[in-house]
């Protein structure tokens, strides 16, 4: 199979791999404080994306191998130095890959969190921000913690050197480079910000979690331990999966599934019982195969139903940020999504699936669309409403028990 073992040790090196490296560098002591796979042990994958400019550190993040890049951007300033966009995890080997852009274009300057309601971006900015004691950090509007609202510097933040980011892009001190545009709606309980952030020089859109595209072949990173994806290529408790190239792009595009909509419509769960007699019989039962429990049936349909959430790798919003986030405040959101395809980009970083989507303003603003009451569905290729099904249940059963709010009308 022509994985990444079989690559030489000089494209590894120069690729960012953490392969190399000693697995002591992959260490994240503090993952209990959101306790996501992989916990204590991450690994972190660099990648140029522009030239000299902008590169990505992808690590991962998820529940039961259910595990999707989490990714950082790093872009270097036109009179020297580095910004930082959603750090993740400073391990000894994402420091060492950052200082090695550090020792040739500069120090970290800013540092950007730019969610307010990302536990999994948020959890990284202080102690990322303490490896780089002269960074300015700056943070979207409205940060808010459950179950009590601490203030930032409780939560591992730089007292003196935090700050929230300016209303207005031009009074921030990156400004000539870069434009930013904010959303910030109210849940109420808190808030969901996202800085939709612009590199001017390198036509680049860089966002967080409002739009996302999703590869057909699993991630890079996904690749450096292939089990999670040889997991979920599984038809069932007591198949023993080859590790090739299509079993592991077999289980990337049902963890796909899993991650957007949580129960998509192609997935069959089974009864508690079932799940035991079946873990009876399967060929290996520790705690890395959680003791042979796997209590999923995929329908035939299935991949029809990852080519339709791919939808040929056009940009989309996710699932649970269409239903239950994005419509309480759809004026906002279009008014957000127009401010930031006025800019000129021609690529887009999102934190999460794929490291750049090749997409303009018009696509971008099309991915908004399902907000609007004139749905174009030959342009849009909305999700289909069946996959829908369990996250809409989901966000009825929030609005009954008074912990949501209805959704507004379309505009």
């Amino acid at each position: 199979m022509n994985s990444l073992g079989s690559q030489s040790r000089v494209e590894l090196q120069d690729r960012g791999m953490s392969s190399l490296n000693n697995p002591k560098d992959w260490s994240w002591p503090f993952w209990a404080a959101v306790p996501l796979y992989p916990y204590g042990r991450r690994r972190t994958l660099r990648k140029e994306i522009v030239q000299d400019t902008i590169w990505t550190f992808d690590q991962l993040h998820g529940i039961l191998y259910t595990i999707v890049p989490i990714r950082m951007t790093i872009v270097k300033l036109s009179a020297g130095g580095l910004l930082v966009y959603a750090p993740v995890a400073p391990t000894t080997e994402c420091i060492r890959l950052v200082n090695e852009l550090v020792a040739k274009h500069g120090e970290v300057k800013y540092i950007l969190l730019p969610t307010s309601s990302g536990l999994e971006h948020k959890v990284f900015v202080g102690p990322f921000a303490r490896r780089f004691p002269q960074a300015q950090v700056f943070v979207a509007p409205h940060q808010w913690s459950f179950p009590f609202n601490l203030p930032l510097s409780w939560l591992g933040f730089p007292q003196k050197r935090t700050q929230e980011l300016p209303e207005d892009s031009s009074l921030a001190p990156f400004a000539l480079e870069f434009d930013y545009a904010i959303l910030d709606i109210d849940l109420g309980r808190g808030s969901f910000a996202e800085v939709a952030l612009f590199h001017k020089r390198s036509h680049t859109l860089l966002v967080t979690d409002s739009i996302l595209s999703v590869p057909s072949d699993p991630p890079e990173i996904l690749q450096l331990d292939p089990y999670p994806l040889l997991f979920h290529a599984r038809d069932n408790a007591s198949e023993t999966i080859e590790d090739n190239e299509d079993n592991r792009r077999k289980g990337w595009q049902r963890i796909s599934l899993f991650a957007l909509y949580f129960r998509p419509s192609a997935l069959e769960v089974t009864s508690i019982g079932q799940m035991f007699r079946d873990a009876l019989k399967a060929p290996q039962r520790s705690l890395k195969t959680y003791f042979g429990l796997f209590p999923f049936r995929w329908q035939e349909n299935w991949k029809q139903a990852f080519d339709a959430l791919r939808g040929q790798g056009r940009p989309f919003v996710a699932p649970i940020l269409q239903i239950l986030i994005l419509p309480q405040a759809p004026s906002q959101v279009l008014n957000w999504a127009d401010t930031v395809a006025n800019w000129d980009f021609q690529q887009i970083i999102p934190c999460h699936f794929d490291a750049l989507i090749k997409a303009n303003p018009r696509q971008f603003r099309q991915a908004f669309a399902f907000m609007e009451k004139n749905l174009s569905s030959s342009e849009s290729q909305p999700l289909l409403e069946e996959d829908l099904k369990f996250i809409q249940e989901l966000e009825a059963g929030l609005v009954k028990r008074g912990i949501a709010t209805p959704a507004k009308d379309k505009l």
